[in-house]
Formats: structure tokens, C-alpha cells, sequence
């Protein structure tokens, strides 16, 4: 329903960095300037790095990228690789002293595709970051999403590929909204359209995809091992926020996830909702209902587009 990429939003870069061979990587948006985020947390099992720093009552109201990487909570080490990148170009926070890079990071858990000895560490970091760009519109098995799979809730034998989507949209007076996100959900993927499942858990007995329910209310549940499950998303915009109106967008956006994940939100599932705004359009007719409205959307898209590639 939705084209295009994240990085169709005047001002922001991503960048990817993963290893082939152990099935981890992370993926940096990295803004021109400082921007403004906020976040919603919907999952149980989330492994986080300064994420308190985008609630709105926090002194810090900057930050200077994102950073989503697999790893699991090993993965975190990343985010160190992106500000000595951003520390070397002379950006952070002036704490009067040094400048401080503010890079709030979330993970996925992906140590059960590829070597879980190899994980992303400070070395892979900055090299995401160095490679950020606006011209790299890799989808699919890519940065973060290397390793993420979906449709976990029956056991590791039915999982298919999970990966990163992203999609974006001008609805008009300059105006740009875009999201990214890394797919890596207990659940199975729906197209929202039609209600169609479209990758998950897949019998190849049967050669059809299970049904959540159906398989809950069964005699043969047995779940996936837990906490090993996260859906991570990123929404950016050129227009003008602030860290509330930031934050709310973030909360109206994670309900895209619901639309496209069935079911979204479970205690095994680690799912979190960025939103990062780089100020460049400062007087526009989009409020936050309509960016929220459209943000839930393309969340709901761009995890539909991570499975299409």
C-alpha cells in the first residue's frame, strides 16, 4: 500500500552493519542534527540502553541517534561504536566540559539463528554509523534484521524470516513521515488489508500457515522459549514536536504492530516505538492526531514490507 523508506525524510540518514556469518547486525538512524524522540514501550522482555532519557519528564530533550541491534542485551556494547563516531564529528550534548552523544538503543534477539558468540559489538557500531547515508535502501536481511524471525509461538521447526521494512509518505505542505522497523515477533504477520497471513508459523506438512488461536486453544501448544522476541520500530518526521506530542505518536503508532502482528504485545515480546522529529518544518497544518493516525499505518506497512523482502 505504502513505498518509499525512512530516509525520505529531509535530514535523516541510516546506516546498516551486520555479519553475514553469524546472522547478527544493527542499523543506525543517525539525523543531521540533534532531534527531538520520544518512545512507547508495549513489550515485557525489552533489552534497552537511555531510553529514560526520552520520557518527557527528563533534562536531557536531544538526542543524536538511534541505534536497533540484535545481540540480545550483548548487542547494547553497539550504541559505544555510534557515539565515538559522533564524538570524533564534534556532536552531543554540552555538558560544558565534553560533548555527550545521547544514543538511546533497543535489541532484538537473534542469538539462536547464527553464532551467538559473535554479537554486535563497538567495532560494528561505528562502522553503521560511518555508513550512514540517505542513498542505502537495503530491505529485508539487512543491518538489525539479519537475524529476526517471526511466527516463534510454535517452536523454533515452524519460524520463517522475519527482517527490516520501512516505507514513508508526504501527506502534504512539505511535510514527510517515514518508519523503519526490524521485525522479530512471536507472532505471525498479517496483511491488514485483507487479514491474510503472510509469513509466521508455517507447517510444511500441511503447507499452510498455523493460527495463533487455534494453536493456543490446542492440545499441542508448547511455546517458543520466551523473551527471545521483539518487534522494533522507528517513525521520523521533518515536522516540528515536541517531546509530548513525540511521545504520543509513538503511542498511537504502536498500534500499527497490532494491525500486522497477531498477536502483537505478548509478555515474550520486547516491542518498542521510537519517534524522532528533526524540527525542519516549524510551522505546518499536520497535528498530532494525523501524524499519529499516519504513523500507525506505515508502522503496519513497513512490518509487512521487513517479510515481503
Amino acid at each position: 500500500m505504502f513505498s518509499g523508506h525512512i530516509s525520505d525524510v529531509p535530514g535523516i540518514q541510516v546506516g546498516h552493519a551486520h555479519n553475514l556469518k553469524a546472522q547478527t547486525g544493527c542499523t543506525v538512524i543517525l539525523p543531521d542534527e540533534a532531534a527531538t524522540a520520544g518512545v512507547d514501550v508495549r513489550g515485557s522482555a525489552t533489552g534497552t540502553r537511555e531510553i529514560d532519557l526520552l520520557y518527557p519528564t527528563r533534562y536531557v530533550e536531544e538526542i543524536h541517534a538511534i541505534l536497533l541491534t540484535g545481540g540480545s542485551a550483548f548487542g547494547l556494547d553497539a550504541a559505544g561504536g555510534v557515539q565515538q563516531f559522533l564524538e570524533e564529528n564534534g556532536i552531543g550534548f554540552n555538558t560544558g566540559v565534553i560533548k555527550v552523544p545521547i544514543v538511546p538503543a533497543a535489541v532484538i534477539f537473534d542469538l539462536n539463528i547464527g553464532d551467538p558468540h559473535i554479537r554486535p559489538d563497538k567495532e560494528m557500531g561505528y562502522n553503521a554509523a560511518i555508513a550512514a547515508t540517505r542513498r542505502d535502501k537495503r530491505l529485508g536481511s539487512v543491518g538489525a534484521g539479519i537475524g529476526a524471525t517471526v511466527g516463534k509461538f510454535a517452536g523454533q521447526e515452524f519460524l520463517q524470516r522475519g527482517g527490516t521494512g520501512s516505507c514513508s509518505i508526504e501527506p502534504g505542505n512539505g511535510v514527510v513521515i517515514g518508519v523503519l522497523a526490524v521485525v522479530n515477533a512471536l507472532g505471525n504477520i498479517i496483511n491488514p488489508q485483507n487479514n491474510e497471513t503472510i509469513a509466521g508459523a508455517f507447517d510444511p506438512e500441511t503447507r499452510k500457515y498455523l493460527d495463533p488461536i487455534e494453536f493456543i486453544l490446542s492440545e499441542r501448544k508448547q511455546y517458543s522459549k520466551p523473551f527471545t522476541n521483539t518487534t522494533l520500530v522507528i517513525v521520523a518526521t521533518n515536522a516540528s514536536l515536541d517531546r509530548n506530542q513525540a511521545t504520543k505518536i509513538a503511542q498511537m503508532a504502536n498500534d500499527g504492530l497490532a494491525r500486522s502482528i497477531k498477536p502483537s504485545h505478548t509478555p515474550f515480546d520486547g516491542d518498542i516505538v521510537f519517534t524522532i522529529s528533526t524540527n525542519k518544518i516549524k510551522k505546518h497544518e499536520m497535528d498530532v492526531f494525523s501524524i499519529g493516525s499516519i504513523s500507525a499505518e506505515l508502522t503496519a506497512w513497513s512490518i509487512v514490507d521487513a517479510v515481503s523482502h
